[in-house]
């Protein structure tokens, strides 16, 4: 299966190792694969019998067909063991009646960001050689917080790479901070950037259009990639859990081979919530995809009127991951719905405009599989409190979000089908936020005291690579403005 861009301004067809040795198309566009590989029930049936890691190579081979089965389940093994994941790396809970949990936070950064990034590298490193890549990779990634940490600890000290991340330093929980701080790794840099997400993502792909920049990069035998969900070798894996999913409700009894389910997604760059509409059009049975959005509401306004605006007020909230305006991914379910040529005259409107409005016919088209919800901050630490103090439901604030807009989803749409939620991380990366909201400010601890008194107050444990943070000395602590990201860059790859 070959890959070809969402904007069809370059209109080479790529393997899917150079896609993922890439990341971008030369237009800018994002790679896409040519065709939308098939899921049968009976292939259902089987994959139900398999480990996860079993599944994750044969929905992932459907995609990257250059890779061999050996490989992908070498691969699979190696990322999805039980030394980093437990005994299921992706576990499906019941919270009540027909609502149920994913749980994609039990990897060696507590967000669901492993889930990927524990076997890109491995299928980035193949990428190389079956390209015959002799240059070194600089991984560029901006993140809102979870991103950053699981990308760095995928790539540490991996041959051939070096990874340099860019976060907000106001715009990321004091746990997640902490987690980039004290990254460990001859092969890693980690800069605070003075601005939000987006002043952060827009920086990261200014440089990898910079001709100037990638030649004198290339002079020093240096090329760049990416980590972050633009490179569809992280997306891929993504679709794997959502499939491992219904395979598990079905086994678990839950529901029969053939039902249909709805699936509601905390979103920010719309990466996640993709993957589930990739699973849907292969053909696992989802019905619909909610789209959950906090304060920065920008996807809930554009799924309930067809207009993107990232020209908005923004907001740090405490779901920060999902503190974004403009949804990358986005891009790819304009192509997939509306081709590539509407999807190029929208996105050449957003860059000059900053916003763009879909057609009658086309957002009739996107609505057919998805609705927004969004939830404000006293609702999102009342649902914190609430599925706590009834379900004894420890959630954090992010997957509190989603169970808000799935609520909201019930009761507008009368919707009776079972739905999974997907539960983004740990409640302990975002520990005082989770703690005030269920046990109140007054002498509320600070961040890190979180981590115990969370623990103490619920009898649950905190996470290990959590835990040692409380020990753990900061090694990454500069903080830049915008315009250094370009220097920081230069001299990182140089050194």
């Amino acid at each position: 299966m070959n890959f070809i861009s969402t904007r069809g301004i370059c209109k080479d067809e790529v393997s899917s190792a150079y896609a993922i040795k890439t990341g971008l198309a030369p237009d800018g566009g994002l790679y896409m694969p040519t065709d939308i590989p098939s899921l049968e029930v009976g292939e259902l049936r089987e994959l139900s019998k398999m480990t996860y890691p079993e599944r994750a190579a044969r929905i992932i081979g459907k995609f990257l067909t250059d890779y061999t089965e050996d490989e992908l389940l070498e691969d699979a093994l190696g990322a999805y063991s039980g030394d980093k994941f437990g005994a299921h790396p992706a576990p499906v809970s019941k919270v009540d009646g027909g609502r149920y949990i994913l749980e994609l936070w039990h990897g060696p950064t507590c967000a669901f960001k492993d889930m990927a990034l524990q076997i890109m590298p491995r299928l980035f490193v193949r990428a190389l050689k079956k390209t015959g890549e002799d240059r070194t990779a600089l991984i560029l990634v901006a993140t809102s917080g979870d991103t950053g940490k699981a990308a760095l600890e995928g790539y540490r000290d991996v041959d051939g790479t070096k990874i340099q991340v860019f976060y907000p330093t106001d715009g990321v929980s004091r746990v997640q901070k902490l987690q980039m701080q004290t990254q460990e790794g001859k092969n890693v840099c980690v800069k605070a950037i003075v601005g939000n997400f987006d002043d952060a993502q827009n920086g990261v792909k200014r440089i990898f259009s910079d001709a100037a920049m990638k030649q004198s990069l290339g002079e020093a035998g240096v090329f760049l990639s990416s980590a972050n969900s633009i490179n569809f070798g992280r997306l891929v894996p993504q679709i794997v859990y959502y499939v491992s999913a219904y395979c598990d409700m079905v086994s678990t009894g839950e529901i029969e081979f053939g039902d249909r389910i709805d699936v509601c997604v905390p979103t920010g760059n719309f990466g996640n919530i993709f993957a589930a509409y990739i699973a849907k059009l292969m053909g696992l049975p989802i019905e619909r995809l909610v789209c959950a959005s906090n304060k920065n509401d920008v996807l809930t306004e554009f799924l309930t009127s067809g207009v993107y605006n990232r020209t908005r007020p923004f907001f740090a909230t405490i779901s920060p991951s999902m503190d974004i305006l403009i949804s990358s991914n986005l891009e790819r379910l304009l192509y997939i719905t509306l081709g590539q040529e509407k999807t190029r005259e929208y996105m050449e409107k957003l860059k000059d405009e900053g916003k763009y409005t879909l057609s009658t016919e086309d957002f009739a088209t996107i609505r057919e599989h998805f609705v927004g919800y969004s939830a404000d901050e006293d609702e999102t630490r009342a649902m914190i409190s609430k599925l706590y103090k009834e379900k004894n439901c420890l959630i954090d604030t992010h997957t509190a979000v989603a169970v808000v807009a799935q609520e909201k989803y019930a009761r507008a749409e009368k919707a009776e089908r079972k739905i999974l939620i997907a539960s983004t991380a740990s409640p302990y990366k975002f520990a005082r936020d989770v703690y005030t909201s269920i046990f109140g400010n007054e002498n509320a601890p600070d961040d890190l005291e979180s981590l115990e008194k969370l623990a103490s107050q619920t009898g649950t444990q905190i996470p290990t690579p959590l835990a040692s943070l409380l020990t753990k000395a900061p090694r990454h602590t500069d903080i830049i403005e915008l315009g250094g990201m370009d220097k920081a860059v230069a001299d990182f790859a140089k050194a």
